[in-house]
């Protein structure tokens, strides 16, 4: 199970980033956090911005509809997706 849960209108998912990977993917579930890799190094936001725009392809959301909530400079992060279903969410996720 995906580590998301609604809030209002929007879902939260709790993710771990491996900033600086070979290449940007979702590597699946560790722990509590979804583990996403990207190619990113986690400097002037550029990892914030590659973990938005996968998470938008993986859901079929807009990137500017995905921003992080909490954890801006930390490997552990909250990410908030505007207008989203955490059901649809976790199905979409589960295709990735």
């Amino acid at each position: 199970m995906f580590p998301i849960r609604q809030d209002g209108n929007d879902v939260l998912l709790l993710v771990k980033v491996v900033p600086g990977a070979s290449r940007d993917e979702i590597a699946g579930v560790v722990g509590d956090r979804l583990k996403v890799r990207v190619a990113a190094p986690p400097q002037d936001g550029r990892a914030n911005g590659a973990i938005c725009r996968l998470l938008a392809a993986a859901v079929g959301a807009k990137p500017t509809m995905i921003t992080v909530e909490s954890g801006a400079a930390s490997p552990r992060k909250t990410i908030r997706i505007h207008g989203a279903t955490a059901a649809d969410v976790a199905a979409r996720l589960a295709e990735a």
